[in-house]
């Protein structure tokens, strides 16, 4: 996949595309046993969703060997490979926080939900494989050894107790409580950021991008991660249910702390364009290279519209 003059939105279209067929091939077929296990991780996976976090992957590995320049063969798998590894982590931790003992929802991209559709202790199983299968496609990506071991190390840390899951705790703490803005930022930072900062890098990282276009790579990743989250506290209190694909208004009827919540609206709106403004000021090193990265924060921020 190389830099393009498509529309964005006829490239992410297709960028989706490719991504869900990549799934499709990495997955376990759905009638090996356990087929039912298998059936939900298909379920869980495949269908439906923006592949917002894969554009990123491909659009910094773009960026990262510059405008005009093609993707070798091996770089195009290894990004299809951490594209993957990506939407499978961000796949699992959908289905987990979609359960009973979460935040008990009933719909997750316009359907029911992993263990509505089959049952809870299926829909725990098939998240608790999803992310060790993101791990094997990490471990098999085609580029040197030491790379390899920077994406897996990467995307554990982003994952685990110190990024998501530890987001997620801090979440469940926070029902009900009346936490900063400073505070806010470090739940989100960790819970929402930090898998979509390592998006950005592990598309760096596959292709081999040198330490001056990581370092701009980092600078925008914190800047959209941060903004992917504010605008999911503007849509949940704006957007009703058919539009956000889940139950609108979960936040605010679990007494969840949110930009909203903390600021309003329209000042969480204006957040949301200074980050973007973040965004492509971090973009400016990379020059034309970084434009699908550009595109790809003006449609995060765009979301809330």
């Amino acid at each position: 996949m190389s830099i393009t003059i498509q529309p964005f939105s006829d490239w992410l279209k297709a960028t989706a595309a490719h991504v869900e067929n990549v799934l499709d091939e990495f997955l376990p077929e759905a009638d090996i046993e356990p087929v039912r296990l298998h059936e939900a991780m298909r379920y869980s996976v495949l269908g439906g969703g923006k592949r917002v976090r894969a554009a990123l992957v491909y659009a910094a590995g773009e960026a990262s060997i510059g405008a005009g320049q093609s993707l070798s063969s091996a770089q195009a798998k290894a990004l299809d490979h951490a594209s993957a590894a990506v939407e499978l982590i961000h796949a699992y931790s959908l289905v987990h926080d979609d359960l009973p003992c979460m935040d008990n929802d009933d719909l997750r991209r316009g359907r029911p939900t992993t263990h509505r559709q089959f049952d809870e202790a299926t829909a725990m199983l098939a998240g608790d494989a999803l992310q060790p299968l993101a791990f094997e496609l990490l471990a098999q990506t085609p580029v040197a050894p030491a790379l390899v071991i920077q994406a897996i190390e990467l995307l554990a840390r982003s994952a685990g107790s110190l990024g998501m899951a530890g987001g997620q705790a801090i979440d469940c703490l926070a029902v009900g409580q009346a936490l900063s803005q400073a505070e806010l930022q470090v739940m989100h930072s960790m819970k929402t950021g930090a898998m979509l900062q390592a998006s950005v890098l592990l598309g760096g990282i596959v292709v081999g991008a040198g330490s001056a276009t990581r370092e701009g790579l980092e600078r925008y990743a914190s800047a959209v991660g941060l903004a992917f989250q504010v605008a999911d506290d503007i849509l949940d209190v704006t957007a009703n249910t058919a539009v956000l694909g889940k139950t609108a208004g979960k936040d605010l009827q679990n007494n969840k702390p949110t930009y909203v919540s903390l600021l309003g609206v329209d000042p969480a709106r204006e957040l949301l364009e200074s980050l973007r403004q973040e965004a492509h000021a971090a973009l400016l090193p990379l020059g034309p290279a970084g434009h699908r990265l550009g595109d790809l924060a003006d449609y995060i921020v765009g979301r809330d519209h």
